[in-house]
């Protein structure tokens, strides 16, 4: 009955991407509908400030419009009728990540794809195999390309990405090559007080450093198809006893894995930031980050701050599950540790003398950041 009911209603949003578009509303996405986030929110912005005359709404998770409410941003809940009948006739789309891909794209839509993040790990058609549930390596590569087909521009950060992003996605449309928009709060002139606010709002005491600890999630490691596990590695106990009378740890986990944890043993020592409002503002706030395959260090690095990469899983994660881009271990901009200890006696190095700057890859990555690319992508899009 379920699936018909679906099907019903990807019918009746056909039907109405056949009216006449609303030429002024833009409709934004960021990862389903679960966040007000990356691109896709530093766009809105840009347009808030700058594009009065246009209409700005956004797709909603249902269970995550108390968040839009908290920010006071329009939005429509994800699959209600009214949803249907709003992104069923905007004339734009900006989503970070892949739609239904039952969902019709009406044939006058413009549809800007900005993904989220520049790859490291194998993408799409270019992963060798698949190991995700309820899915097969063949079926897996044919939607990524039936859901790029959509697509009428895709946002590229780097030159690096915007060659991979072709083969990976299967695309042959418009590429902007601006990087990204959610970076460009990292070049903001109030840099200093913003970060003041940051640490504010996350009750970070005065003279604390902060370390950020944002991994990525692993393919085949799940409970059932859309449901992924995610154990933490390190020691945590051990963690706060060396270092918490001098740091503070944010975590934030990936979205896919973020809601199975509870710290709330650790006391003052961790911060959750799972559910934090955007990425962007822990990459402000923080002294060093810690991640593994996450393309969180392409933009951190924007911020020329220590990094270290917590790699316990390694030879599996390039060998087996997705295979990277380019040889990691030589090219990383900090060090790969794969053992608990050795992630601590890192975290007291760098935090002794912070690592030395990583020019080389800054210029391979980042050399089209500048804090303007949300003005460039509207430029092109609404055609300024």
């Amino acid at each position: 009955m379920a699936k018909l009911m679906q099907g019903v209603y990807y019918f009746l949003f056909r039907l109405v991407g056949f009216l006449p578009r609303k030429q002024k509303l833009v409709m934004f996405e960021s990862f389903s509908g679960k966040q007000y986030s990356c691109n896709p929110r530093a766009i809105y912005e840009y347009m808030l400030e700058q594009e009065p005359e246009y209409t700005l709404l956004w797709s909603v998770n249902p269970r995550h419009t108390k968040l839009f409410e908290e920010h006071g941003v329009p939005y429509v809940t994800r699959f209600s009728v009214k949803w249907l009948f709003t992104m069923g006739r905007a004339k734009y789309w900006i989503s970070n990540s892949r739609l239904p891909l039952e969902l019709p794209k009406p044939a006058k839509t413009v549809y800007v794809q900005t993904w989220h993040g520049t790859p490291l790990k194998k993408l799409g058609v270019d992963i060798d195999e698949v190991h995700m549930p309820g899915q097969t390596t063949e079926q897996y590569k044919a939607d990524f390309v039936r859901e790029a087909a959509k697509w009428d521009y895709l946002i590229a950060p780097n030159a690096y990405s915007s060659e991979i992003f072709r083969s990976a996605f299967g695309y042959t449309g418009a590429m902007i090559e601006s990087g990204y928009p959610r970076n460009d709060v990292l070049f903001s002139p109030n840099k200093e007080q913003l970060i003041a606010d940051i640490r504010q709002k996350l009750a970070i005491p005065d003279g604390k450093r902060v370390v950020l600890y944002a991994p990525t999630w692993r393919d085949n490691d799940f409970y059932k198809m859309g449901e992924y596990k995610f154990d933490l590695k390190f020691d945590v106990a051990q963690m706060k006893e060396r270092f918490g009378e001098d740091v503070v740890l944010l975590v934030r986990m990936h979205y896919l894995v973020a809601e199975q944890f509870d710290f709330a043993q650790y006391g003052d020592f961790i911060r959750d930031a799972s559910a934090y409002d955007d990425i962007r503002d822990l990459y402000l706030v923080s002294d060093v980050l810690i991640t593994d395959y996450s393309s969180v260090f392409f933009d951190y690095a924007n911020l020329d701050r220590p990094m270290i990469f917590f790699t316990y899983d390694l030879a599996e994660y390039r060998d087996t599950l997705r295979g990277f881009y380019f040889d990691f271990e030589k090219n990383a901009p900090g060090p790969l540790v794969e053992t608990n200890e050795q992630l601590m006696d890192e975290i007291a190095a760098t935090l002794e003398q912070p690592a030395q700057s990583h020019r080389q890859f800054f210029q391979q990555f980042c050399e089209w950041e500048n804090g303007h690319a949300a003005e460039k992508t509207v430029k092109i899009v609404f055609k300024k």
